[in-house]
């Protein structure tokens, strides 16, 4: 090969490098990283690795999920807000980020720091009670709460939707409940099932197994209706506190600046996978429901939430960092 020829493959290969640069993952021979902020178990993480595991079989792109727990997921988010952004890097994540940066100290924010894929799916939240209490109902819990004041109530937290809307509930109602904070969903199903505290707040996910074999009674849903699973459990609304919210949706997002063709393939990629029948069913039995908000409208989604946190947060007088 002359010399001439060599430095044309030479500049030729150096343009496809570049190119490469900005398309995900396999198509140049490296892997994408999922980055999940909590610890294995958990639901972002089983939908992360569903995700992975029908995005690699029918893309042909090589995907790894890597947990990156810690600091209430504020680890795994700081590192893939560092990261280049290329889409080889995503993040996977419960929409508690948005909470956790505005009561704590982060070094990155949550909206201006991240460029927004998809809302994937939501787990509906649950308000439960051993099945050896004696509260029948909401009211039943609010009557005792509002007369003895002895009750506890366990979540994720602290600083999560669940507290602010435990906040709301107490507001609202005239009431005042002890919030005891946990690292993760598991511990309070542990300690709601073992009475440690009077009721648990947490994803239908979660709960699901427990209420199927009797170990817990669901008393309300925070969701805009009824669910099949639990058609006689009623909503917050309809038990008179239409103003509790407690979001519980998983989504992902990748680092601000991430180019359009890129951010577009990887949507592409999660729509298509979001919509084959098998994973529709392996996320129903874990009371995992499809909401598939992508692009802008997810953008839209994820700046009101973020300022609906922050008033609440305000409101609740949450003490910051």
């Amino acid at each position: 090969m002359n010399f001439r020829n060599f430095r044309a493959w030479t500049l030729f290969g150096l343009l496809a490098f570049a190119l490469l640069g900005a398309v995900p993952a396999s198509a140049s021979g490296r892997l994408i990283r999922i980055i999940v902020p909590v610890p294995p178990g958990a639901s972002t993480d089983f939908i992360a690795r569903l995700m992975a595991a029908k995005i690699g079989a029918t893309e042909g792109v090589d995907l790894v999920v890597e947990n990156r727990p810690g600091a209430s997921g504020m680890i795994g988010t700081e590192f893939v807000a560092r990261q280049a952004p290329d889409g080889n890097t995503i993040l996977f994540t419960p929409g508690t980020y948005l909470i956790d940066a505005q009561i704590r100290k982060a070094p990155y924010h949550p909206v201006n720091d991240f460029e927004p894929l998809c809302s994937l799916v939501q787990s509906p939240t649950i308000l439960v009670v051993p099945q050896s209490s004696p509260y029948r109902s909401l009211a039943d819990l609010l009557k005792d709460a509002r007369e003895r004041g002895r009750v506890s109530v366990g979540a994720i937290g602290p600083g999560s939707s669940f507290q602010l809307g435990l906040i709301e509930l107490m507001s609202k109602s005239n009431t005042q409940m002890t919030f005891v904070p946990y690292p993760g969903s598991a511990p309070v199903l542990t300690d709601t099932m073992g009475g440690h505290v009077s009721a648990g707040i947490a994803g239908f996910s979660v709960v699901s197994e427990a209420l199927r074999a009797g170990q817990l009674r669901a008393l309300a849903i925070a969701s805009d209706r009824r669910i099949a699973p639990l058609p006689d459990v009623p909503t917050f609304a309809e038990s008179g506190f239409p103003t509790v919210q407690m979001d519980n949706w998983f989504g992902a997002i990748v680092p601000a600046k991430t180019p359009a063709d890129t951010t577009a393939r990887l949507i592409a990629w999660l729509r298509a996978a979001m919509n084959v029948a098998d994973v529709k069913r392996k996320l129903a039995v874990q009371g995992l429901y499809p909401v598939l908000t992508c692009g802008s409208d997810f953008a839209d989604f994820i700046r009101k939430r973020y300022a609906e946190y922050g008033l609440a947060i305000k409101q609740a007088g949450l003490k910051t960092e």
